[in-house]
């Protein structure tokens, strides 16, 4: 309920305040001459970069790290330069991988303890074995997954991590619009 009030006060105020910047531009457009208004539609339309010059070549393959990764986890974020990674997943991966070998061996321990205790005047064997084998089991078999989930968002991150290797990361984000001989909108963050 808290998360659909969020998003309709949300969607609410980016129509309120597209509403009113509306309402603002039209009373600038009102206010601008001709040779003005013509410079004003210039400015604000998008230019587009000259695609002919400049072409994309992306230096790391996303395929390449996710077969890396699914070879031998973390070496897919050593392929993308994610040394930091390399460690958490293999804590990681260490420590499920020795949780499913412990609770094998205490199921395997309790299985044969409880095989042992059913005889012909008890069929049913010792009830309090039968529960600690289970409970065995399903703590080895819970690790299963959490191991897999680690292997799968080990790939998943070489994937990304990939795609976004050439990013551009920069110090400075600058967004300007709406350029005229006054400026309406100019937002500048430095990071």
């Amino acid at each position: 309920m808290q998360d659909a009030f969020f998003i309709c006060a949300c969607l609410s105020f980016l129509f309120l305040s597209n509403i009113s910047y509306g309402q603002y531009i039209d009373k600038q457009k009102d206010n601008l001459t001709t040779y003005e208004a013509k410079e004003f539609f210039l400015r604000d339309s998008i230019v587009k970069k000259d695609t002919s010059t400049y072409t994309f070549k992306m230096t790391r393959t996303p395929m390449k790290a996710v077969l890396y990764s699914a070879i031998l986890p973390g070496l897919g974020q050593f392929y993308n330069k994610s040394y930091w990674k390399i460690p958490i997943i293999a804590v990681a991966g260490g420590y499920f991988v020795y949780e499913i070998v412990k609770n094998n061996n205490s199921y395997l321990d309790y299985r044969n303890s409880y095989a042992n205790s059913q005889t012909a005047g008890n069929p049913g064997g010792d009830e309090r074995l039968k529960l600690l084998r289970d409970f065995y089991r399903d703590q080895r078999d819970q690790f299963y997954l959490y191991a897999a989930m680690v292997y799968v968002i080990n790939i998943f991150d070489a994937y990304v991590d990939a795609h976004l290797f050439d990013f551009d990361v920069s110090d400075k984000i600058q967004i300007s619009g709406l350029k005229s001989s006054n400026k309406l909108v100019n937002f500048k963050i430095n990071l």
